[in-house]
């Protein structure tokens, strides 16, 4: 297991898979156990197969302990007992695969290949998604339901669970991807997995490794793509992770100042290379031995700049960090997908490190977020006045690859939820403003994401303490909310105008961009095939006799109305139309959506009367 030249490279800060180098590593009938602790005075093995009495370990010349053991296996618990000149502190293994259940935080050996993968099909044909449907479903794995009358950890719902559970959803609902909140081992429940101990573990809050794996791989087998949100700039102070790991600052910065995080975890010093390997092997290993689709790297505008605003020089330790490492795991991994939520939105965020950019391949687009949400907050009488919130993320849409986020961020820590903040002088004019909401989501440019809850209309700020309030579909004005989320996520797959060429300029076209007395907003999506839809918003409180200028004439139906009744509308429809002079007369409802679509005659059934089926708008 020793191998001096790849010790080496992590030392240099150039290693990729260092876990296959420290950590427990079942072998020729025993456990090879080494951890890297150069300024440790000694470390000792210390586990639950002699009563945690102390087996000392032997150093290398670079600072490596290792020990091997005869004649055990998987399931054995341990920790590294390590001694400096402050005293000693028994240490989780960084490179560990398992761990115990908090708040008991020993590792466990595991056979992390002991798993027989059934996705060759999904990873054969598994691709960035630039010209594929996108569309992201964020879950929190225990808060999208825990189980009734149990209580603590009983409530949780476990990796194998889930798979019977959470993927059936994901799948029905029609997202393309699952992204889980950090999976990597943390001590406290309240920091959502964002301050972690163990990059190598998945948490055992809801069972063991391999059940993780099967859970993916069900994901996959039903074509369902995942993503796992990863944490690279901080860590927990928990004094058992990487904390003074070795009685150094090991991992943290020398530099008081550099040390604490905006969130009161340690950040990581990316000036020490081996922190490099470090991180870089973490990413690599979920890829490879989890096979997630794709990293969102949280938090990058800190590693971007020292204090993650851009009034600041860059943090140069901290791009190179990001260039090289995304440069080696993009030839690694050219089928994976590497997400940037940075709030500074750094030129070239994604263009691709040969081309002088940070490499990622999406971004959130916070503008975005932020802009039409302070417009779906407005009274109706003031919208007029803000008409270009919705309208000025595409003068920089083109700069980036951007994702259009609706993430958990945008309904905790006292934001409330987007269904509270949408104006609404009656709770049925809510509802109808937020479903023509989230059709500009889904029909505007830009790859797809929301946080679970959204598509229930939660009235309850999102909290770590908490599940989903499932209960509201047992309303009519929710679950037909519900159902248009639903069909949303459908049309939004079926329609290649929605995504093929989604970042080419020529995808999208402003129809009525002006319209700020009337509140209404209209554009046309188009493929590099040709595919066409037309998207009509009208965001007032009243009806609208509109015409939409589309170019030319021919027979044209509704893919989508928000006013359907299916959807906890009253059925204000135009079914099929025919342009006159390149117009469509179309009925708009208060506060409604709809997605037009071209059509060709064999489209008519048999039995259907084209003539009888058009209408020239309004009922």
């Amino acid at each position: 297991m020793y191998d001096y030249n790849r010790i080496k490279n992590h030392i240099n800060g150039v290693e990729s898979s260092s876990y296959e180098i420290f950590g427990a590593h079942i072998e020729n009938g025993g456990v090879y156990f080494s951890v890297f602790a150069p300024a440790a005075r000694s470390v000792c093995l210390c586990a639950d197969f002699n009563d945690w009495n102390e087996i000392k370990m032997t150093r290398d010349y670079f600072g490596v302990w290792s020990a091997f053991v005869q004649g055990v296996g998987e399931g054995v618990m341990y920790k590294f007992r390590i001694y400096s000149e402050s005293g000693s502190q028994d240490k989780t293994d960084p490179f560990g695969y398992y761990c115990e259940v908090r708040p008991n935080n020993a590792s466990i050996v595991y056979d992390i290949d002991n798993y027989t993968w059934r996705d060759s099909a999904w990873l054969e044909n598994r691709n960035k998604n630039y010209n594929a449907p996108l569309n992201i479903y964020e879950v929190h794995l225990g808060t999208w339901k825990v189980k009734d009358g149990k209580t603590g950890d009983e409530r949780l719902y476990k990796y194998e669970e889930l798979k019977t559970e959470l993927v059936p959803y994901v799948s029905e609902m029609g997202y393309t991807h699952i992204e889980f909140m950090p999976l990597c081992e943390y001590p406290y429940d309240g920091s959502w997995g964002y301050q972690g101990t163990g990059w190598f573990a998945p948490t055992s809050r809801y069972g063991e490794p391999r059940y993780l794996m099967d859970l993916i791989d069900t994901c996959h087998i039903n074509d369902i793509g995942v993503i796992l949100d990863f944490v690279p700039v901080h860590f927990a102070t928990n004094e058992n992770g990487l904390s003074l790991f070795d009685g150094s600052y090991m991992y943290e910065s020398d530099i008081p100042q550099l040390r604490e995080s905006a969130w009161g975890s340690l950040r990581f010093d990316y000036s020490k290379p081996h922190v490099h390997s470090f991180m870089r092997s973490a990413m690599n290993f979920w890829i490879n031995k989890y096979h997630v689709d794709g990293l969102r790297v949280d938090a990058v505008a800190y590693l971007i700049y020292p204090k993650g605003t851009a009034d600041m020089p860059e943090y140069d330790c901290g791009v190179w960090f990001l260039r090289s490492t995304l440069y080696t795991l993009n030839a690694y991994h050219p089928d994976v997908m590497f997400i940037a939520e940075d709030s500074t939105c750094r030129n070239k965020c994604t263009a691709p490190v040969v081309y002088g950019g940070i490499g990622f391949d999406y971004m959130w687009d916070f503008g975005w977020a932020s802009e039409t949400q302070n417009y779906l907050a407005l009274p109706f009488g003031s919208r007029s006045q803000n008409h270009d919130r919705m309208t000025y993320p595409m003068y920089y849409f083109n700069q980036g690859l951007f994702m259009l986020a609706l993430s958990h961020d945008e309904v905790s820590n006292s934001r409330q939820t987007i269904m509270t903040r949408a104006y609404g002088d009656t709770q049925e004019q809510k509802f109808a403003d937020l479903k023509t909401y989230y059709t500009f989501q889904m029909t505007h440019p830009g790859k797809k994401m929301n946080f679970m809850g959204n598509e229930l209309a939660e009235y309850m700020e999102w909290s770590s303490d908490q599940p989903l309030g499932w209960n509201l579909l047992e309303y009519p004005a929710h679950d037909g909310f519900h159902e248009y989320i639903r069909a949303l996520n459908l049309m939004y797959k079926a329609e290649p105008a929605l995504y093929e060429g989604d970042y080419d300029p020529r995808s999208f076209a402003w129809i009525d961009l002006k319209n700020a007395d009337n509140n209404i907003y209209a554009y046309k999506r188009q493929s590099p095939a040709g595919d066409e839809l037309f998207v009509v918003l009208n965001f007032s409180p009243y009806e609208k006799d509109y015409w939409l200028a589309v170019g030319y004439d021919g027979k044209f139906r509704e893919v989508l109305n928000s006013d359907e009744e299916v959807f906890g509308g009253l059925d204000r429809i135009n079914g099929v139309i025919q342009s006159q002079n390149a117009y469509l007369h179309l009925y708009l409802a208060p506060l409604t959506a709809i997605v037009i679509k071209p059509m060709n005659e064999e489209q008519f059934s048999e039995n259907e009367d084209p003539d009888q089926a058009m209408s020239d708008g309004g009922e």
